[in-house]
């Protein structure tokens, strides 16, 4: 809360509790003769007093704004009049972050800011908790990551002359703080009516924590929501989740079978995000997994050591997630063991609901030729409606032009493809890139490796390419290790068959060590980014002269238009793209899309 507002918000809150004079806000004068609308025969005004309208009205701006100026809005609302200002000064108060705007309205002799942290400089009296119970019932949500005062105040706010909460009608609570001191001081907030309790940052966990953390569910019983810092290692944690019969949302580390068997009989979970046990599930909770399991889950987001564990979690479920998310951290057999899996994924999943896959593996295996085919994830195209599909293994990923169009004309909802960042084989041609964009209309982001050699090697054509194609949802797009000579060509192709791009990326920061020619090929393909944002504006330039101009042209005339004069090429070395001539350069561009070939040893060999 702004410090120019912390003193007018005791202000306004008096205003409850007795007649408001006139008010001067932004240099307007209130010309109301009365705090009371009802005695006013405007009718818009006699509106505002209808309760529902106004929580409606009040609810949009507290909605609308960044923090800052949604609490300026709302101050200015309290100020207006007698009618406002117990509703405002309820969203006012409504979210807080960190607990300090409460203490800054107490007295200002009380606290004192040493550094951007706050202090006590003397004792609270019942006159300081009056005022703080002003504001405190007010408070519906509380993250602490924003706290700045030292542990002096806590144990103050832990002695307050009345019964805890400290924040009787909170319901959602972020526990942000870093500290295991500070951790038992979260018995001030777990009311009964919380229903959101989020244990942000990772703390070391003693038996006293513990303690506390099986406690919180006797005190708010109504907890949906549930998040703990997955780092966290609090033993079973199956004593304390099954204590809460209503949970609609669970994130966690590690998970034991006890409270994988609880989870799974919930009818009201929705999201999952947990860590399995290291060894695979035994078979007695396999067969209590057979029974109908995880019946309104919808996201579901899984951490293991290895697909084998992932694979006996699986070994009897059937469910209809729309979200699909493993994270694989201590592989050492993916190519053998990720397309077994994959392909017992349409029968454990429904097809018409599936809508999102992901994932992430690293694999140990000291073989690093190991290597996947795309092929292995064509039993996905059973799932129709997939909108995300991503991929990052560690083993070297085999793209083919022909399976790759196969899988996604079986996807025309897909919205985002992301294959490996860094280890790829065979870049897929610029026709086969093209046309996996007219097969994937609503695409929005891609991550793909392409062999540009067929649009790098020509110069800039004055004709639209690919007969005008159009792609209007593409915005973001990754391509991996693709090797360029010329970025004005490869931006001037992209600018035009996707006119809405925004960002352009290649060859990530992860792969500097792994390839010797890492800074030049990242340069290139960051000029691509500068120029398409360039090209856009020039496009538009160009729409707007053609409207001026009061002509018809057509979208291949508009798109002519903004074509990027073939005399930029001069441009390119000037730019820092290190590139030369195309006489220069023509040898050196042909050679070094060689790595392109299906005869390439390796996308990580330096041509």
């Amino acid at each position: 809360m702004c410090m120019d507002a912390q003193y007018s918000v005791e202000i306004a809150d008096q205003r409850e509790t007795r007649s408001p004079q006139k008010v001067n806000y932004a240099g307007q004068r209130d010309n109301m003769t009365s705090d009371d609308p009802a005695t006013s025969s405007s009718a818009s005004i006699r509106c505002m007093i209808i309760p529902d309208l106004q929580w409606k009205i009040f609810q949009l701006v507290h909605d609308a704004f960044t923090e800052r100026w949604r609490n300026k809005a709302l101050l200015a609302l309290a100020l207006t009049c007698k009618s406002f200002t117990g509703l405002a000064l309820d969203f006012l108060w409504q979210d807080l972050s960190g607990l300090s705007p409460l203490v800054r309205c107490l007295p200002r002799n009380l606290w004192k800011d040493i550094d951007g942290n706050l202090k006590f400089q003397r004792t609270m009296t019942i006159d300081d908790w009056s005022i703080f119970c002003k504001y405190n019932h007010r408070v519906r949500s509380l993250d602490t990551t924003a706290n700045t005062f030292c542990t002096g105040i806590w144990r103050t706010l832990n002695c307050p002359p009345f019964p805890f909460p400290l924040l009787p009608n909170l319901v959602s609570l972020v526990w942000g703080e870093t500290t295991s001191e500070v951790f038992p001081y979260i018995r001030l907030f777990v009311t009964p009516k919380l229903t959101t309790l989020d244990i942000a940052n990772k703390i070391i966990f003693g038996l006293s924590e513990q303690s506390i953390l099986l406690c919180i569910p006797m005190l708010c019983p109504s907890v949906s929501n549930f998040s703990i810092h997955r780092e966290i290692e609090v033993g079973d944690i199956s004593t304390t989740l099954q204590c809460w019969s209503h949970l609609t949302s669970v994130s966690t580390g590690e998970v034991s079978e006890a409270a994988i068997l609880y989870l799974s009989n919930l009818a009201s979970l929705r999201f999952l995000k947990c860590r399995l046990p290291s060894t695979p599930l035994f078979v007695a909770t396999q067969k209590h997994l057979q029974l109908p399991a995880f019946r309104a889950l919808q996201e579901l987001d899984i951490e293991t050591e290895t697909l084998e564990v992932l694979d006996a979690f699986f070994g009897t479920l059937s469910v209809a997630p729309k979200v699909l998310s493993f994270t694989i951290t201590d592989q050492t057999s993916t190519t053998l063991t990720l397309p077994s899996f994959i392909s017992r994924l349409p029968n454990i999943c429904a097809h018409s609901s599936l809508q999102q896959v992901e994932f992430s593996i690293a694999d140990w295996s000291l073989d690093h030729g190991n290597t996947i085919r795309i092929t292995s994830f064509q039993p996905l195209t059973a799932f129709r409606n997939l909108r995300k599909l991503s991929f990052e293994l560690d083993p070297c990923l085999q793209l083919d032009d022909a399976a790759l169009l196969q899988m996604v004309k079986a996807w025309p909802f897909l919205e985002e493809l992301h294959f490996n960042k860094t280890r790829m084989r065979h870049h897929i041609t610029s026709d086969t890139f093209i046309s996996l964009l007219q097969h994937c209309p609503c695409l929005v982001s891609v991550g793909i490796a392409v062999n540009w050699s067929a649009i790098d090697k020509h110069s800039i054509s004055p004709d639209v390419p690919y007969h005008g194609f159009v792609h209007k949802t593409l915005s973001r797009a990754f391509f991996s290790t693709s090797k360029i000579c010329h970025p004005t060509r490869i931006a001037a192709f992209i600018s035009a068959i996707a006119p809405n791009m925004k960002s352009v990326e290649a060859w990530d920061i992860d792969m500097y060590e792994e390839y010797r020619g890492f800074d030049k090929y990242f340069s290139r393909w960051h000029l691509v980014h500068l120029l398409i944002k360039s090209f856009s504006v020039v496009r538009e330039q160009g729409r707007r002269m053609v409207l001026n101009a009061g002509g018809t042209g057509t979208d291949e005339d508009r798109c002519k238009v903004a074509q990027p004069a073939q005399e930029t090429e001069d441009m390119e070395v000037d730019a820092g793209g290190g590139e030369g001539s195309e006489e220069e350069n023509g040898t050196e561009c042909e050679y070094e899309y060689l790595a392109h070939s299906d005869q390439a040893s390796s996308d990580l060999e330096e041509v």
